[in-house]
């Protein structure tokens, strides 16, 4: 097969939907419920055990994703699903030091720890203090933190000899963006919502390296200081700047993740936001969707500070990649033979359904050597997930100043409700109760090219939005303007090959493929 069927280029709700699906759906009946990290859908089709981050890393990108998507969207969770999340999460914290840790075989306990989980260890106790009031994991966290001053300085790193001594198993990471930088976000969400000082106190020393070693004013990106190819630390890293500056109004340290972003991060993404696993990436275009969602996360944040260009960057980054990357079309992969009715070989193409892995900007499976087998792994869903949920609190937002259509989706809140120009003729804005109203119009368009009714008093150009200064409830406000067809070139600094796309405004409409299968979009000149 070719065009994959049901691709989503439009609906955030719906992605974030069939998402909690796949995370509620990949637990091992053979390991008590402990999530799967693995995945392999090509050429054979598993779910499998990971020594390095099944029980330390997964629950937390689930918990924070699914608990968030219950609050953002209204996702009616299995509660058995949390609890399995939730266990696998105590069994992690459950070794003879309050961190992050993971056995070695299914049947061994938990000694391993590898600083990279830190992240998903407190994503996981976060999620549960913040949306179940889980006393444990609050009390977890707290411990965690302590040992981790106990165990760790900036300047020094780990005291190994130390943690070896009492029956942990260390695993080195690259570096410090590769590991204990990574748990910056979790810690500002963990602060924000309890209050713990100590979590800001790590947190500021986390920032303070982050900044004065890595991220530097000028915005640059140099492979040997920043010491580590996984893209995914970089960007996750990037991201909890921008959430740790957001909380405090820094704006300071909010210009400096911007100059990464507008300078460093080209390096790590193309224009859609697509970002290969590792950098550099030779012979292959597989991606890795939770390094976009983070961009994602980013732009959202820059652009709520009063840079809307970022929010034209997220709009173009969900409707051009990551929600069409989303795993919808499962026809292809087929169950295995499974003789000794082993659980990881169950059921495995619909336990993938609404999964996020490492695609390419055209589809699945990369041209060149690709990434050598087609996998979903688990975590990157609970990621990818996470980051919608951002997505969608920010595609209207309501203030006491003021009502704000930042994204142009289908959406509705309270205040007001908003039809998409990609889904029906034109952008329509219903307004459900009284107020200022500002809509981010694309900055392709010309004033002219714009035609607005429903308004009695003429709206305000300023800042790359239309303001109505006053709307009353039940006024409905309609803007019509023609979504432009364009061509632009994906380059090959990052891909294999140049990369034709046709867009039609935001939406893509055709892409170079190159011959591959499980394609998103039509063939580039058809």
């Amino acid at each position: 097969m070719s065009l994959l069927e049901n691709v989503n280029t439009t609906n955030i709700k719906e992605a974030i939907q069939l998402g909690c699906k796949t995370m509620q759906n990949v637990f091992n009946a053979d390991d008590n419920q402990v999530p799967f990290f693995g995945s392999t859908v090509w050429p054979e089709a598993s779910l499998s055990f990971s020594a390095h981050h099944s029980e330390s890393h997964v629950p937390g990108r689930h918990l924070n994703a699914l608990l968030n998507a219950e609050e953002v969207v209204g996702v009616v969770l299995v509660e058995e699903a949390v609890e399995n999340h939730r266990r696998a999460a105590l069994l992690s914290y459950s070794g003879v030091l309050p961190l992050p840790l993971n056995r070695p075989a299914i049947d061994g306990l938990p000694i391993n720890f590898c600083p990279h989980n830190l992240r998903e260890g407190f994503h996981a106790l976060y999620a549960l203090t913040k949306y179940r009031q889980d006393e444990m994991a609050y009390d977890l966290a707290v411990q965690s933190i302590d040992t981790i001053f106990n165990f760790w300085r900036p300047d020094q790193g780990w005291d190994v000899a130390r943690l070896n001594s009492v029956g942990i198993s260390y695993q080195t990471c690259q570096g410090f963006l590769h590991g204990e930088a990574r748990m910056l976000g979790p810690l500002v969400k963990f602060y924000r919502n309890t209050g713990h000082t100590p979590a800001l106190k790590l947190a500021l020393i986390l920032k303070e390296k982050a900044i004065n070693e890595f991220f530097l004013a000028d915005g640059r990106f140099d492979s040997k200081r920043f010491s580590t190819s996984h893209v995914h630390s970089i960007t996750s890293v990037l991201s909890s700047l921008a959430q740790l500056a957001d909380l405090f109004g820094d704006c300071s340290l909010l210009m400096r993740v911007k100059a990464f972003y507008d300078n460093g991060l080209w390096n790590m993404r193309d224009e859609f936001g697509w970002s290969p696993e590792a950098v550099p990436q030779d012979h292959s275009d597989h991606g890795e969707a939770n390094n976009t969602g983070d961009i994602l996360e980013t732009a959202l944040i820059l652009g709520r500070w009063g840079y809307p260009a970022y929010y034209q960057d997220a709009e173009r980054i969900l409707r051009g990649h990551l929600l069409p990357a989303q795993l919808r079309d499962i026809s292809f992969i087929q169950d295995p033979p499974n003789p000794d009715g082993i659980d990881g070989r169950r059921d495995v193409a619909n336990r993938h359904l609404g999964s996020f892995g490492f695609p390419a900007p055209y589809g699945h499976a990369s041209v060149g050597k690709g990434r050598g087998h087609l996998s979903f792994n688990m975590d990157i869903v609970g990621g990818t997930v996470g980051s919608l949920c951002e997505a969608y609190r920010e595609v209207i937002r309501s203030e006491p100043t003021a009502h704000w259509v930042n994204l142009l989706f289908d959406h509705e809140i309270n205040a007001l409700r908003a039809q998409s120009p990609y889904t029906h003729d034109d952008l329509l804005v219903e307004m459900k109760q009284s107020g200022s109203l500002f809509v981010r119009i694309p900055p392709s368009l010309r004033p002219d090219e714009i035609h607005i009714e429903g308004s009695e008093v003429p709206p305000i150009w300023t800042g790359g939005y239309v303001f109505f200064s006053e709307l009353f409830a039940g006024q409905l406000i309609q803007i019509r303007f023609p979504l432009k067809e364009t061509q632009i070139t994906l380059s090959d600094r990052l891909h294999i090959h140049p990369i034709r796309v046709r867009m039609q405004g935001d939406a893509v409409m055709a892409m170079d493929q190159f011959d591959t299968n499980l394609t998103f979009f039509h063939p580039y000149g058809e």
